[in-house]
């Protein structure tokens, strides 16, 4: 069974999760912003073996240290979508924008597409191309433990910001209510900010998606 811990890191508390296979202890890193000391100390103490970096998107909180992180400890880069090209193109202009220590340019090992899954250990999850807050970003969905970690597409109570570049409000809530919503009412999800949630909780409070 996929098991994992939520450790928030950066001063955006972006909650990068890592996420293991119970059976072999094998381990990915779900957007690892930065912070990455506070990141390994976390996997030296869960006894993981750290095996892949997997991304959401590519905003500096969420992927600010993917380069270093994955040349410290030669690890593939499993994702975003191409659609998040430019935003990776434009980490170090974002670490400067943002006062982030500086980021550096990375390519993906493997680009992720909707329909895509991605394999820890004996867990296998399903990825989801869920655009609107950038137009790469990707969801890593696990039905054997009904969790969905969401990145900025839909927070407890809110949803992720269409005002950056290549944004779109419509395309996020068709995200929303037709790739995240058939995932189950019961399904909890992680958000990239902020306390978990479950998808019913979400369509029968959140001011924005209320509802549908």
């Amino acid at each position: 069974m996929l098991q994992y811990q939520t450790v928030p890191v950066t001063a955006f508390a972006q909650n990068c999760s890592l996420v293991w296979c119970d059976q072999t202890l094998d381990a990915a890193v779900i957007d690892p912003g930065g912070e990455l000391d506070v990141l390994l100390a976390e996997v030296q103490r869960l006894g993981l073996k750290l095996k892949a970096i997997w991304l959401t998107h590519a905003h500096i909180d969420h992927a600010g240290g993917t380069a270093e992180l994955a040349r410290q400890q030669n690890l593939p880069i499993i994702g975003p979508h191409p659609g998040d090209q430019f935003w990776i193109t434009g980490l170090p202009q974002q670490s400067a924008m943002f006062g982030f220590p500086p980021a550096e340019v990375f390519t993906p090992t493997r680009w992720l597409a909707d329909g895509d899954t991605v394999q820890i250990g004996q867990s296998t999850l399903n990825v989801r191309h869920c655009p609107g807050h950038t137009p790469g970003h990707v969801v890593f969905h696990s039905a054997e433990a009904k969790r969905a970690f969401v990145g900025d597409v839909l927070f407890a109570g809110g949803i992720g910001r269409t005002d950056f570049p290549q944004g779109n409000h419509q395309q996020l809530l068709d995200s929303i209510t037709q790739r995240l919503w058939p995932m189950g009412d019961d399904t909890v999800f992680i958000p990239g900010h902020g306390p978990e949630s479950t998808f019913g909780r979400e369509r029968q409070s959140n001011p924005y998606v209320r509802g549908t």
